[in-house]
């Protein structure tokens, strides 16, 4: 890690500091992540929440440095691994980090693998690239990727194409893919799109076990509230670009303080309801080349009044030394039974 002055040991692995994203596109400026911050330590699950559109994946896709520009720009913020600014570095260094300290698991695993390449060759490029293995020592290390992923017949399914893999093994290739390198964060964008439960449970699983005995720190983006239940300890709510509420799992989950998350969580099938009809969330989210002057959910907010159309969007608010919430109003949501 000689190419990267100035890491601190003690510093998170991961810290992002007011990031800044907009997309410049023929109809204007989209401010797809406005003034995000969070940071994740050694061994903790950070949940980032939202509906399609919140800036999750743009976010992950900032801070992996794969972001398409145009028409996406980091315009502010900073992006921090172990105390040095990723967005301050060469592309060369930030291959350093990429892949080696920090990992990604794409959503889409179909479109994330290389049809024409088998998935032996796809995971030793990583090997033959980043550590100068030859190509029989790295066959040999997919192999035992693969295993630990727990393919059954590993060493004879690491010659086969990804279309020869069902979604969840897919699935757990990509995991091996962004495990490969021993990174010290992986981040899991909608890691079970598109399974089915039994499959999510196994795949959350095995994320859960592989962090476990490598200590390392996970940030789990969904727009799913039932999968991060049992294995966050902390989550961040976004909405259109925002972190609107950031808590303890148990925090968010007992008593959510922003109307946004316990819109969510009202809207959630849960079994002593069994026959009342779901709360849903009124309206649509803000076109993001046009937000609202105050807060952005405020159209959609049964608790909103003139303070929160008219006056800027507000801060966030500390609820308690580890909770915080982007709400006027945020006593009387907790109060709210």
């Amino acid at each position: 890690m000689d190419a990267l002055p100035g890491l601190d040991p003690s510093a998170p692995p991961l810290a992002v500091e007011n990031l800044q994203v907009e997309f410049r596109t023929d109809i204007g400026v989209a401010k797809v992540v406005n003034g995000v911050t969070f940071s994740v330590s050694a061994g903790e699950t950070l949940a980032i929440l939202g509906e399609s559109g919140c800036g999750k994946s743009v976010t992950a896709q900032a801070i992996m440095g794969i972001l398409d520009t145009p028409p996406g720009f980091v315009t502010g913020g900073e992006i921090r691994y172990r105390g040095v600014d990723l967005l301050k570095l060469s592309e060369q260094q930030r291959r350093v980090v990429r892949a080696n300290k920090i990992a990604m698991i794409f959503q889409d695993a179909l479109s994330a693998l290389n049809p024409v390449f088998t998935v032996g060759f796809q995971l030793g490029e990583l090997f033959r690239k980043h550590r100068g293995m030859s190509r029989a020592d790295a066959r040999k290390r997919s192999i035992e990727l693969l295993d630990m992923v727990k393919i059954p017949a590993a060493k004879d399914r690491v010659s086969d194409f990804p279309h020869q893999f069902s979604g969840g093994m897919r699935q757990r290739v990509m995991i091996a893919m962004a495990l490969a390198l021993d990174p010290e964060v992986l981040i899991a964008d909608e890691p079970t799109t598109a399974l089915d439960v039994t499959v999510q449970a196994q795949v959350m699983q095995l994320l859960a076990e592989l962090q476990a005995e490598r200590n390392m720190g996970l940030i789990l983006i969904t727009h799913d509230m039932g999968v991060v239940a049992d294995v966050a300890d902390r989550i961040s709510v976004m909405y259109a670009g925002r972190v609107v509420e950031e808590a303890p799992v148990y925090d968010i989950y007992a008593n959510p303080a922003h109307p946004y998350t316990k819109a969510l969580l009202e809207s959630i099938p849960r079994v002593d309801l069994k026959g009342q009809q779901l709360r849903a969330i009124g309206g649509l989210p803000p076109a993001l080349t046009n937000l609202p002057p105050g807060c952005s959910f405020a159209p959609r907010c049964r608790y909103a009044q003139d303070v929160c159309r008219q006056s800027p969007a507000p801060q966030l608010h500390t609820v308690s030394p580890s909770r915080g919430a982007r709400c006027h109003f945020w006593q009387e949501v907790i109060g709210d039974e």
